[in-house]
């Protein structure tokens, strides 16, 4: 798992980042990159920006039980799993745009670092320690470049 706190590793998520194309097509899913890149980028606007409803305490507390461990854990995603309705991007979205984001919120997360999100709760699971949030960051990030190839 590389860790998005490390200056080399979030360096080298970047680098796959930059080496995407437009008009590349997944291995498998039904998102195009656009749309991928928008869906990678969810994860970090539920962290830094207001734009996500919280869930409420029951949907949370399933999330917490239920989701959590799986997404937080170090095993890798299946491909074609489910994804929370939030995470589902249906319009068209511009590439570049998109891609700057995502390293934008990327090179933001390695900066604050390790200690800003150790024990910080999460939009929708709780308290995490920064192992947690780091495998939430980057297992994310890596299932869906290797879907398109980089």
């Amino acid at each position: 798992m590389k860790n998005i706190f490390s200056q080399e590793d979030a360096t080298e998520i970047i680098n796959r980042i930059n080496n995407l194309k437009a008009n590349v097509t997944p291995q498998w899913g039904s998102m195009n990159v656009q749309q991928m890149l928008a869906h990678c980028n969810v994860t970090f606007e539920m962290e830094y920006e207001t734009i996500h409803p919280k869930p409420n305490f029951f949907i949370k507390t399933i999330l917490k039980l239920f989701v959590k461990k799986l997404v937080v854990n170090e095993l890798p995603y299946k491909k074609n799993g489910q994804t929370a309705p939030q995470f589902i991007i249906k319009d068209t979205r511009e590439f570049e745009k998109e891609k700057s984001r995502l390293i934008a919120y990327i090179k933001k997360t390695q900066v604050l670092g390790e200690n800003y999100f150790d024990k910080k709760e999460s939009h929708s699971f709780g308290v995490l320690t920064a192992k947690e949030w780091n495998n939430l960051f980057s297992k994310h990030i890596d299932h869906h470049l290797t879907q398109f190839g980089v």
